[in-house]
């Protein structure tokens, strides 16, 4: 299974990309777990300035934006 963390302050777009990711996983049957993270220690550990960030098994995939549907596919896939 794979371990999906949505890294951002709980902002609007934060919840945009929570509820992108989500919508995949829903529509692709991909096992992951979710995991928001909100806590800017955590944050700065992955080195990232630009929220919201998207970090797939330990790896920063996409930060600063929303990606659309067919790159977050591709992002929690591969």
């Amino acid at each position: 299974m794979k371990q999906v963390k949505i890294l951002g302050s709980g902002c609007a777009r934060c919840n945009q990309l929570a509820d992108a990711v989500k919508a995949v996983v829903a529509a692709e049957n991909i096992e992951v777990s979710i995991e928001k993270i909100t806590d800017i220690q955590q944050i700065m550990a992955y080195n990232v300035l630009s929220l919201p960030a998207l970090v797939v098994d330990g790896e920063v995939r996409c930060k600063g934006r929303i990606p659309e549907r067919d790159e977050l596919k591709e992002l929690l896939t591969r």
